[in-house]
């Protein structure tokens, strides 16, 4: 055990009354999310199952509507309801339904035990109160420290997640920050209580591709540090090449494939992950154009029938317009939604 890891151990005590059972943390199982306005019920969620263990690291990938961040909020309970209906599914962690949790309990668990670093820092933190104001607040609302103990230990997180001159800075506020250090700031809060899953939804949205790399290989040296369970929400397949373990590919509201990540990105098994993959720049094809998929993700208001990629799918024939395929196993540890998902798979 390293110096660091046995100085948070000894400040951060285990008081989690949740414990894992072989490893699993949390376990996402039928999930369904609607909306419901005034122009109609958008089914945001359609059956999603997937699960997390200690020191596991899932990436969910997905192009914007497909369904994403709206499963990292009904994980942490943060969805507005209304509009915000759930109409079935569970999501267990350690074991116990948050879905149906009192809510005072339900509480309890953000932060201490589950715990979401967002994609927009600017607007996440508080533009008027100083960083370490609001990180060391965590402390103090969860820990019971004073103002002065709390500081203290926000001073360290800020120092453990590379912010220069820390001492000096913990009095800045938000806007005296670059966006690459404003994310530092998100992530020092999201581990302040040293929570056993950490969701990161979008942590690299509008930053530069160095400091892209920064801020994810900071998140895999905690997650490997802290043993947590990592899920990393994104768009991008070439940011999370190097972290995850497992990849969920997501499309309008479900889970269309779901592989290792070496498996899937050299040979993907759904016409929708070979599309995304073949959108990515590559150095061998220099001059080239890039590959793009035809179209838009549907209105989830009125989602396709059948498959509903089939609208952009090179593979779609009348079948695919017609029945919704299952997300069913095409190859040990390949799981694929696709009619002829051996046919991508081997063509």
């Amino acid at each position: 055990m390293t110096t660091d890891t046995q100085t948070r151990k000894s400040e951060t005590p285990a008081t989690s009354q949740y414990k894992p059972v072989d490893g699993l943390l949390l376990e996402v199982e039928d999930l369904r999310v609607e909306f419901h306005t005034e122009d109609g019920v958008a089914k945001a969620i359609n059956g999603v199952n997937f699960d997390l263990h200690e020191g596991e690291t899932l990436a969910i990938l997905g192009e914007s509507g497909s369904g994403k961040s709206v499963t990292a909020q009904a994980i942490m309970g943060i969805l507005d309801m209304p509009p915000a209906v759930i109409p079935g599914g569970q999501i267990r962690y350690c074991g116990q339904d948050l879905l149906t949790m009192p809510e005072e309990q339900r509480r309890k668990t953000r932060g201490p035990e589950i715990s979401m670093v967002f994609q927009d820092a600017l607007s996440s933190l508080n533009p008027v109160f100083p960083v370490g104001w609001q990180i060391a607040e965590m402390f103090r609302k969860h820990r019971g420290m004073n103002k002065s103990d709390s500081l203290e230990r926000a001073v360290k997180l800020m120092q453990r997640v590379q912010i220069p001159a820390a001492k000096e800075r913990v009095k800045a506020y938000p806007h005296q920050f670059s966006g690459g250090m404003r994310q530092r700031i998100m992530i020092a809060m999201a581990i302040a209580l040293d929570p056993a899953v950490l969701i990161a939804d979008e942590p690299t949205t509008a930053l530069d591709v160095t400091v892209q790399a920064q801020i994810m290989s900071l998140l895999q040296e905690l997650q490997e540090e802290r043993q947590m369970g990592l899920i990393l929400i994104t768009h991008d397949l070439g940011v999370v090449a190097d972290v995850a373990d497992k990849i969920a590919v997501m499309y309008a509201g479900r889970i269309v494939e779901r592989a290792d990540v070496f498996d899937l990105y050299r040979q993907p098994a759904h016409p929708y992950t070979k599309g995304l993959l073949e959108s990515i720049p590559r150095l061998d094809q220099k001059g080239q154009q890039l590959a793009a998929i035809g179209g838009l993700p549907p209105n989830l208001m009125r989602i396709p029938a059948g498959c509903a990629f089939n609208p952009r799918c090179r593979y779609a024939q009348d079948i695919c317009r017609e029945e919704r395929p299952e997300l069913l196993t095409v190859a040990p540890g390949r799981e694929s939604a696709c009619h002829f998902a051996e046919e991508v798979l081997h063509g």
